[in-house]
């Protein structure tokens, strides 16, 4: 007999009706995952849940819920990366609406298997699947960062605009004051030769 499983239940759902599951060991799990999967937000967002030595994971994610039991010694990137792989594999496989529809356990006969093999591989190649998880998180965080400094660049640019405007309208109300002087020293010229030289 191999080492003992690690991901041990998995279910995909919209909303809180449960299309498709599978379970590699027996218990219970399917009973307490589909609670907690009543009291989630339904907001796009990741979850976890430690219950008995077992972490129960989801991803939310529009509008449906991918959830995968995982032992204590799974970790934290098996789970996530078991839950990226299932998320992609269902999106691609149901994006043209048969999951938007289906009832309770429509998808069970088809997806089932799935998930099945998706865990068995996941158990069977956790360095790869660890790799995986960690390269895409570093990815996000990446992302993250752009979109700080692209945040960043956008204040600065409104920040050098604003000052733009504000040096522009110093630099007019210089050559205001400079014009107004000229010409207050041209009519002071021109009055005083005028009233000597009678201009009248």
């Amino acid at each position: 007999m191999g080492q003992p499983k690690k991901l041990v239940y998995s279910f995909v759902a919209r909303g809180t009706v449960v299309l498709a599951d599978h379970a590699e060991v027996s218990g219970n799990f399917a009973s307490v995952a589909a609670q907690c999967l009543q009291k989630l937000p339904t907001n796009n967002n990741r979850f976890s849940y430690n219950c008995d030595g077992h972490t129960f994971n989801y991803h939310v994610h529009d509008g449906f819920t991918y959830c995968v039991v995982a032992t204590e010694s799974a970790g934290r990137q098996l789970p996530v990366g078991f839950i990226e792989r299932v998320k992609e594999d269902f999106t691609k496989k149901y994006s043209s609406g048969k999951a938007r529809t289906a009832a309770a356990n429509d998808l069970k006969r088809e997806y089932g298997p799935k998930l099945k093999d998706h865990m068995k591989y996941c158990d069977l190649h956790p360095e790869e699947i660890d790799k995986l998880a960690k390269v895409k998180a570093q990815v996000s965080e990446v992302k993250g960062v752009m979109m700080q400094n692209i945040e960043k660049a956008q204040d600065f640019k409104k920040q050098g605009t604003k000052i733009r405007q504000k040096m522009w309208w110093e630099n007019m109300k210089i050559k205001l004051i400079a014009f107004g002087i000229i010409i207050a020293l041209i009519l002071l010229i021109v009055l005083t030769v005028c009233r000597d030289f009678n201009c009248w």
